[in-house]
């Protein structure tokens, strides 16, 4: 019997056992479908690459045919392991903008506005270059800056400044705009995930029990008050109570699976997939958006301590290997995506609404498609996505994969900003920093030179960078999830806290707000204790 269950560890899950097991009279459980974070690949950061092709720690989904990207299936890999995405990520240290955060309090969700959730990520957060009122030092995130960059990035830096675009050495100061380099949640010149920050120290806790390989199928309930939660482990079906809540911390695709599978849902749906209706809640699995994205690759075959398929390449790979082994340092300590910037597709905008993240490697197909050479990327995504898309069952299977449609690229507005910055960043691209390289953009994206040619490419190649939100939204609308203290709309002892909470999607990468979200949930939940 133990106070607290909790689904998934994830940011958001790692982040609430480690937080609510600090009191010794509080027993909390941890369930994550997928193994423990053993593998190298994922401390060594440049594990990424591998881990990019291949299934390890990784649910590895694919969406429904995309309309907007010419019925192509796009990739969305998601965390299967301590850590979930954490785990799996670029890494990269962002929090968005503040307006985004008061876009949320505005939309009813008190408690929740800038100067609401600048403490929670404080909390969260040791940054290396020390505190200020905007950053935190103490707490189980490590953010630091890159231990061994690549001399590229601060050319792609240097680059965007003679296209026009300002320096920016914070892009979580006062403000967002410009070009930089990233902070990356690192440590010691490895991963810092949220297993590794919230959850490994804290094991060894009497009160806390973590619970790998177990597939949650179903929330249990008394009425409609959560009792505990049934699941499947070493080839049985099992249960396991709480007496004081359940909270799914699955993500942006299986938290609504898992509140759909337990009978909480657009009724219609759950009684198509012969699953009982508990309760009509229309909005679960609703509003998914994500950031869509778009890349240029350059082919610079004479920089070969750019990442790259060679004799040379193999060579620098296997220093890589034994200098990261022996030292934590070198090739191996980058996150591929070590410099970038936030944009503005007009001088008419208030605000950035692009983000750039400039890789140091020929990325094709999410890495998953091999190319000979040495070279460099940009990619580009809109921040604030007009597109809503949905996350529905498949069946009332626990194990198949749910339904995930994005909607991509089905927003005209959306479109035409693509398109924008697609534009500027060529731009950018061709400035003598980087053309004096000997770099040449490749001819997958180089014939297209019009805006029409553009969007074709776009909807020819455009996929995820990996952002997805929304799916059990917060707010008090008749198409609402949650309410503002992250309690399931007319359920009782039932919590979502993750990325599926957000109203709209934040302006940047979604790891650290997730781990704000859950450091102000731990407060909610303790208050309602």
């Amino acid at each position: 019997m133990f106070d607290y269950v909790i689904v998934g560890a994830g940011s958001a899950g790692c982040v609430l056992a480690a937080r609510l097991s600090e009191d010794p009279s509080v027993k909390v459980a941890l369930l994550e479908a997928g193994p423990a974070d053993s593998s190298v690949l994922i401390h060594c950061p440049g594990g990424l690459a591998l881990m990019a092709q291949t299934k390890i720690a990784n649910w590895a989904y694919e969406t429904v045919p995309q309309k907007g990207l010419n019925g192509r299936k796009g990739y969305q890999p998601r965390g299967k392991v301590l850590g979930g995405s954490s785990s799996i990520n670029a890494m990269i240290y962002i929090r968005g903008q503040s307006q985004d955060y008061d876009d949320w309090a505005a939309q009813g969700n008190s408690g929740w506005a800038w100067s609401d959730v600048l403490p929670y990520f404080k909390r969260s957060e040791n940054n290396e270059r020390g505190a200020d009122e905007l950053h935190g030092q103490g707490g189980p995130l490590n953010v630091k800056d890159l231990t061994s960059p690549n001399r590229f990035g601060s050319m792609f830096v240097k680059a965007a400044q003679e296209a026009g675009f300002a320096f920016n050495a914070d892009f979580n100061g006062a403000s967002q705009e410009g070009v930089g380099s990233f902070q990356v949640t690192h440590k010691n010149g490895e991963r810092w995930s949220a297993a590794k920050g919230y959850l490994t120290p804290n094991l060894n806790r009497p009160n806390l029990q973590v619970i790998t390989q177990a597939q949650t199928t179903r929330v249990l309930f008394e009425g409609k008050r959560a009792t505990g939660v049934e699941y499947r482990h070493e080839g049985q079906l099992k249960t396991i109570s709480a007496t004081r809540e359940v909270i799914l911390s699955g993500g942006a695709f299986g938290s609504p699976q898992m509140l759909m599978l337990s009978g909480i849902g657009p009724g219609a749906h759950l009684q198509s997939k012969g699953i009982n209706v508990l309760h009509d809640l229309p909005g679960v699995g609703q509003h998914l958006h994500d950031h869509m994205d778009a890349v240029q690759v350059y082919h610079a075959p004479e920089q070969t301590d750019l990442f790259g398929i060679s004799f040379t390449g193999m060579v620098n790979a296997f220093k890589g290997v034994q200098e990261w082994r022996n030292q934590r340092t070198g090739m191996l300590t980058t996150n591929f995506a070590e410099a970038g910037g936030f944009i503005k597709s007009s001088p008419d905008e208030a605000r950035p609404d692009l983000q750039l993240h400039f890789v140091i490697g020929k990325l094709i197909n999410h890495g998953r498609t091999p190319t000979w050479g040495h070279g460099f990327s940009c990619h580009v995504c809109v921040l604030r996505p007009k597109s809503r898309g949905s996350v529905q069952l498949a069946s009332n299977d626990p194990a198949a994969a749910p339904l995930i449609d994005p909607a991509f690229m089905q927003d005209a507005d959306d479109v035409q900003c693509m398109i924008k910055g697609f534009k500027v960043m060529r731009n950018i691209m061709n400035q003598p920093t980087l053309a004096g390289t000997g770099g040449k953009e490749i001819a997958l994206s180089n014939w297209a030179q019009s805006d029409a040619q553009i969007e074709q490419f776009m909807r020819n190649n455009g996929d995820t960078i990996y952002h997805p939100v929304g799916t059990c939204r917060m707010g008090s609308g008749a198409l609402d999830v949650v309410d503002d203290q992250l309690r399931v709309h007319g359920m009782q002892g039932l919590r979502v806290v993750d990325a599926s909470i957000m109203p709209q999607l934040i302006s940047g990468n979604t790891n650290a707000p997730t781990i704000m979200i859950a450091e102000k949930a731990v407060d909610l939940i303790r208050a309602a204790a």
